[in-house]
């Protein structure tokens, strides 16, 4: 069919809305709370436009093209509308630029500016809403909230359905549901698709600065595998882009006196979990394994089905692992005092705040992990710092450890923490059996699929395992009838796995997530250990552990019912 937009004739298809029509040619339509990977209800009235023939404005986000359309996309009268409703929405939403994470790239002040808002003209009629935090992983600011339900939806596509609207008109309020059973995981799914930041992180950023100035610490920091491929967004590299080497210069320009990546604890993870799989295989017990490194999944195990939590592995989370590596192997080594030692570990998951504070978690009654900064708190710090990442040269880790397998990559990915443990697994299974298996493989391609729910089958020796990976935690319902044909199942709270989380630069669209997902691999099939239980220094540590008996301390973790009635 043929539309009109601003005099130009195009070619549309059917179903597309006039935003998707105007993006796809290039023609600029403002717009606030829109988000590809939503319904998009045009809730802020900001993408509005004038149709011929129609006398009330459209909003471009919902309203579907028709043949022969005439659209004005920046007609006096869209203009004026738009630039009222611009003030209204300032008019609920107290500004905090100072300390938001979205400073710098902020869409909200940008239209401002385009649209020549003074901001601080405008009474703040939100001031006295609350501010509703949930552990220490995410917020929501009621002051800065536009009602824009972006957050709602995003909490619904995962099942929880946690955050709900009170009220109606002016006193319209967004607050967690009522319903006392319903539990937020902390997945930060929210945060992704707010588009002013009254849903986001805890900030820790304000603590880690303050702890880097105090020069009676030894303030380190560790990275995880899908930090690397997404943090190079927020300084206008390729997506994709591994920032690996540059992420280590960009620690030390900072302050901090040592970097790691936490791939290395990826692989103490995946040792753990393949020797635990092989146990399990053999004792017949608490099968199906689960994994356990993503904390959301975890919470919402415990939350939601406390009778699950004897299937999931013992072993704990990567940043936890080399945590307590750098607080005991590492200190020793290096003749430090551990108590002076503050790790600070940047990750793409708000969830990982809410983990680093389990008690379980601890060594001798203190914290592994003493910050946990998102992806997104550690672009604004060096932003902050006028630091350009992209023009960074390039620095290694502390020399004492690596940056870890190939296979501990690819844990950032839906299905990567399975086919790491699976690489091992093999690998063990046929040493245990005093024969070679021909069947060592490095690719489980059956595993990287871009589906909701992946299954595969594979022979570990005699025995024939049935495996499922859940990519996003609203599918976990669809799997739970039939646990009972599994062997193994991966589950990761955020759709596409750590990529997607909720720590990660904005947007987070499916597309921009692929792209993240390819680089993981290709960093993978470019390493030249691609598993774990060939990564020496990861090896001695381990055996350094078992060797002073303190697995239960460092490798192991327990969990508990938090189910609520």
């Amino acid at each position: 069919m043929q539309v009109i937009i601003d005099k130009k004739k195009i070619e549309a298809k059917k179903n597309e809305t006039i935003l998707a029509v105007a993006q796809r040619v290039g023609i600029d339509i403002p717009y606030l709370s829109f988000n590809p990977e939503l319904r998009g209800k045009g809730g802020d009235r900001v993408a509005l436009v004038e149709v011929k023939g129609e006398s009330k404005l459209m909003s471009a986000e919902t309203t579907k093209v028709r043949e022969g359309m005439i659209i004005f996309t920046n007609s006096s009268k869209v203009q004026r509308f738009r630039r009222l409703n611009l003030e209204l929405i300032f008019a609920s939403h107290i500004e905090k630029c100072a300390d938001c994470t979205l400073r710098f790239n902020c869409r909200l002040l940008e239209l401002a500016r385009l649209q020549q808002i003074k901001i601080s003209e405008f009474s703040d009629r939100k001031a006295l809403r609350k501010t509703y935090r949930f552990s220490t992983a995410v917020e929501i600011d009621g002051t800065q909230c536009i009602d824009c339900g972006n957050c709602i939806e995003a909490c619904a596509l995962q099942g929880i359905n946690f955050l709900q609207f009170t009220g109606k008109g002016y006193q319209q309020e967004l607050k967690p549901t009522n319903d006392k059973s319903r539990v937020c995981i902390h997945c930060g799914q929210c945060t992704n698709v707010c588009p002013v930041a009254a849903a986001q992180e805890q900030l820790e950023w304000p603590q880690v600065e303050k702890v880097l100035a105090d020069k009676t610490k030894i303030v380190v920091a560790q990275f995880a595998p899908a930090a690397r491929v997404s943090i190079g967004e927020e300084f206008g590299m390729k997506q994709g882009t591994d920032c690996t080497k540059k992420i280590n210069t960009a620690l030390k320009e900072l302050g901090f006196a040592y970097s790691f990546d936490i791939n290395f604890g990826a692989d103490i993870t995946t040792m753990i979990e393949a020797e635990e799989l092989l146990q399990r295989l053999k004792n017949k017990k608490n099968l199906p394994l689960f994994t356990s490194c993503c904390p959301a999944w975890v919470t919402y195990a415990e939350s939601y089905y406390p009778e699950l939590l004897p299937h999931l592995t013992t072993a704990r989370s990567p940043h936890i692992h080399s945590a307590g590596a750098i607080k005991t192997y590492f200190a020793k080594k290096k003749g430090l005092d551990r108590r002076q030692i503050k790790v600070v570990s940047i990750v793409p998951c708000t969830a990982k705040k809410q983990e680093a504070v389990r008690t379980e978690l601890y060594y001798q009654k203190e914290p592994l992990v003493d910050y946990v900064l998102t992806v997104r708190e550690f672009a604004f710090m060096l932003k902050k710092r006028q630091i350009d990442l992209a023009r960074l040269k390039e620095s290694e880790t502390e020399p004492l450890f690596n940056d870890g397998s190939g296979a501990a990559a690819i844990y950032g990915a839906s299905g990567g923490v399975m086919e790491s443990a699976l690489r091992t697994a093999l690998f063990l299974n046929s040493t245990k059996e005093k024969k070679i298996s021909n069947d060592f493989r490095l690719d489980f391609k059956e595993l990287r699929l871009n589906k909701n729910i992946k299954e595969a089958e594979i022979m570990l020796g005699k025995r024939k395992l049935r495996l499922a990976v859940i990519n996003g935690i609203a599918n976990f319902h669809y799997i739970l009838p039939h646990l009972n044909k599994y062997h193994y199942i991966e589950v990761m709270a955020c759709p596409g796995g750590c990529l997607g989380g909720g720590g990660q630069p904005l947007p987070n669209t499916k597309e921009i997530k692929e792209a993240r997902r390819k680089a993981l691999y290709q960093i993978d099939k470019d390493k030249k250990i691609r598993r774990a239980h060939e990564n020496k220094a990861m090896l001695t540590y381990y055996n350094w552990v078992k060797t002073n008996k303190l697995e239960a301390k460092l490798l192991h973790t327990k969990y508990f019912s938090r189910k609520r009635t």
